[in-house]
């Protein structure tokens, strides 16, 4: 006599409507996040192109003849693409003259608001004086101030100290920094007070605790006062318009104006030109200085 062993039946899948069977929820499941998935891609594609649609064209103007350049309609692509306009760019100014001195200026200001933003935000941070929250609102007041309305009293506080048309006069005045000052305070106040206290009772003074303790976990937020320094100063034209009298003392900047003012039919490709030579070092600064940047930004959210 043999005994058979019956194999299990196999689950009934639900009917679904009209008698068909219903599809497993697991596949409806996975298509809700594939689109929403496509959903992001598709738009942050269109804000992309959005971005970098002035950028292309800029690029694309600059590598016109300068007669193709005032066509109508615009190509978006030149039919023959050439460097002529690049060639009258070095002809017209000394670009290496003014990319040396744009780059002393923002080195050395970039370079300068990161000491004064790590000392004063310490200060804020971590020391005890007198009315310490009334003068950090007086240092937060100033972001609301314009460089504008600031400007003459400067001017004339650099004409009595025969700072005006220097690059000094450009450097020394853009040192202390509200923003980077908030920020460095931000950061100082994430960190454990419990490491300073341990470097005091190893003998260890407020410099000491500042220098060797806090300063190096601040990395990052140094990191995002160079890069936005450097990339606000590289580019800047105001406070050059007004102090610098001198051509030895252009910046970048007051180059390309220049460059609209001397040139006619061939100032349009020209001038885009002077502006694609001006955007690499900072596109390098910016693309170099990413990750400690995204880095920074991250860790500034994140209570230690």
């Amino acid at each position: 006599m043999t005994a058979t062993i019956a194999e299990p039946a196999e689950p009934a899948v639900p009917a679904g409507p009209r008698g068909c069977a219903a599809r497993p929820p697991a596949r409806r499941a996975r298509r809700r996040p594939r689109a929403g998935l496509v959903g992001r891609v598709v738009g942050l594609t269109v804000v992309a192109l959005l971005t970098l649609g002035p950028v292309l064209w800029t690029v694309s103007t600059s590598l016109r003849a300068p007669a193709e350049s005032f066509d109508l309609p615009p190509r978006p692509v030149p039919l023959d693409a050439t460097g002529e306009a690049y060639g009258q760019v070095f002809q017209q100014i000394d670009v290496w003259l003014l990319a040396f001195n744009s780059t002393l200026v923002t080195a050395l200001v970039a370079g300068g608001q990161m000491v004064t933003a790590a000392l004063a935000g310490y200060a804020f941070a971590r020391l005890d004086f007198r009315f310490k929250g009334p003068l950090f609102g007086l240092v937060l007041a100033t972001m609301m101030v314009p460089v504008q309305v600031t400007i003459v009293p400067v001017f004339l506080l650099l004409k009595e100290m025969s700072l005006t048309d220097t690059l000094l006069g450009l450097i020394v005045p853009a040192w202390p920094t509200a923003f980077g000052t908030f920020l460095m305070r931000q950061y100082f106040l994430g960190m454990p007070r419990d490491l300073g206290e341990a470097a005091m009772l190893d003998g260890a003074g407020p410099w000491r605790i500042f220098r060797s303790v806090y300063a190096p976990l601040a990395t990052p937020g140094l990191a995002i006062i160079g890069v936005l320094a450097f990339n606000y100063h590289w580019n800047e034209f105001f406070r050059p318009l007004i102090l610098e009298t001198s051509t030895e003392n252009f910046t970048l900047p007051l180059g390309l104006v220049s460059l609209q003012g001397n040139l006619g039919t061939g100032s349009v490709s020209v001038v885009l030109a002077g502006v694609v030579l001006s955007m690499i070092p900072a596109v390098l600064v910016f693309v170099v200085g990413q990750r400690p940047l995204r880095e920074g930004i991250t860790s500034a959210g994140v209570n230690r």
